[in-house]
C-alpha cells in the first residue's frame, strides 16, 4: 500500500503560492516512491473555482471578509482532516512564507498531536524557526535532495 504524503509550506504569502516546489515535489514522490500525495494548491483550486464564481479570492479578504473567512474556514477542515486521518508523513518546506503565516504552523500542529512525522526542508537556522515549529518536526533536511536520499533508503 503506498504511503500518502501532504505537502506543507506557505501559500497565502508564498511567490505563486508554493507551487513549484509542491510540483516537483509531488512528482518524484507519485514516480520515485509510488506514494499518494495531498497538494493543497490542487485541492484549493477546486474549492476556490467553485466557491469564487471567478473572483479573486485574496480580494475578498478586503472586499467581503465573511465570504472569505466562510471559504478559508471550509479549506482549514479539508486540511486538519487529511493530515488527522488520512496522511502518512508530512513534508514542509519552512521559509519566509511558511514563518510569516498560520496554516503551516496549524498543519505541523495538527501532524504533531496525530504523531505523523513531519521532514522540513529549510536553510534556515534552527534559532531563526520558532520554538513550537522545531518541537512538532521530526527531522529537518537543509535541502530537498537530502530529503529524497533519506525518502529513497
Amino acid at each position: 500500500m503506498s504511503k500518502r504524503v501532504y505537502l506543507s509550506g506557505g501559500m497565502e504569502y508564498a511567490a505563486d503560492e508554493g507551487r513549484d516546489w509542491r510540483r516537483d515535489m509531488q512528482g518524484w514522490l507519485e514516480r520515485e516512491l509510488g506514494c499518494t500525495v495531498f497538494n493543497p494548491n490542487m485541492e484549493s483550486e477546486g474549492v476556490l473555482g467553485r466557491e469564487t464564481g471567478g473572483v479573486d479570492f485574496r480580494s475578498l479578504k478586503t472586499t467581503d471578509i465573511a465570504r472569505y473567512t466562510s471559504i478559508v474556514e471550509r479549506l482549514v477542515t479539508i486540511d486538519c482532516d487529511e493530515i488527522s486521518g488520512r496522511t502518512d508523513f508530512v513534508i514542509v518546506y519552512w521559509d519566509e512564507s511558511a514563518q510569516r503565516g498560520a496554516g503551516t504552523k496549524g498543519e505541523l500542529t495538527i501532524a504533531h498531536h496525530f504523531k505523523k512525522p513531519v521532514y522540513m526542508v529549510t536553510a534556515m537556522p534552527p534559532d531563526a524557526i520558532p520554538g513550537w515549529v522545531l518541537g512538532c518536526v521530526t527531522i529537518r533536511f537543509s535541502d530537498f535532495e537530502s530529503l529524497k536520499k533519506f525518502l529513497s533508503a
